[in-house]
């Protein structure tokens, strides 16, 4: 009997998942996937039309669960006694450990062909930017928000490849802390404390203002647009 068309999909993304986990993309035959599945090859290329489209649906589901885990742990840790900047290197090292032991599907989704259009890539960018948000709510940075976010980003993506380029047992295990170091330094008022931004110019002011503007009920809809585009502009510099 055949099994309806989305178990037939979940066990075949399970089993391409397994086949990618344990041997890289090479390993993920056609074939292989089917028979591990349990179904007939045409059933893939019904389903995902050929095995790019197999791998890239399989480099999803991976992302999507690492994602998920992400995101409940950031609701778990919502609590105000959180230290922002301990959760994020913690955040850090776990992105880079993940995308080490599954390089295939960091590979794919930091394809800049491929990444505007991963729900799982968003959603992770999303995670960041929460992340970011409570730094600048703690009033810890210095730089706008966005930037903030395009720098860890766009050191991660570097130093993961970086990692990769590397054979595993030449790689440098404290790359990956001495570039969140150099991050840190370059977005944080502080980055060893959760200090008050007083004495650290009207730039961090503004970043912590900024942060918690949209939430001032005290002013109306316009004023809060108006106060955010003039904290814009001081953030900005």
């Amino acid at each position: 009997m055949t099994p309806p068309r989305t178990d037939a999909r979940h066990a075949i993304v399970d089993a391409g998942a397994r086949l990618l986990r344990e041997g890289g993309p090479a390993a993920m035959t056609t074939r292989g996937v089917a028979e591990l599945a349990g179904v007939q090859a045409p059933t893939i290329y019904r389903l995902f039309g050929d095995k790019d489209g197999l791998l890239e649906a399989v480099a999803e589901h991976v992302m999507a669960g690492f994602v998920a885990v992400k995101t409940a742990e950031m609701e778990a840790t919502a609590a105000d006694d959180l230290d922002p900047v301990a959760d994020l290197r913690a955040s850090w090292r776990r992105q880079v450990e993940f995308s080490l032991a599954n390089p295939a599907v960091f590979r794919l989704l930091s394809d800049p062909d491929r990444v505007g259009g991963s729900p799982a890539a968003q959603s992770g960018r999303e995670v960041l930017r929460s992340r970011v948000h409570r730094l600048a709510t703690a009033g810890l940075l210095r730089v706008p928000e966005a930037r903030a976010v395009d720098l860890i980003h766009a050191s991660g993506v570097g130093v993961i490849h970086a990692l990769l380029a590397m054979p595993g047992d030449q790689r440098d295990p404290a790359l990956g802390e001495t570039m969140m170091d150099a991050v840190l330094d370059a977005i944080l008022v502080d980055a060893g404390s959760s200090a008050d931004v007083a004495g650290h110019g009207p730039v961090a002011a503004a970043v912590s203002l900024r942060a918690v503007a949209p939430e001032l009920e005290v002013l109306s809809p316009p004023e809060r647009q108006l106060l955010a585009e003039w904290l814009d502009r001081i953030a900005a510099g």
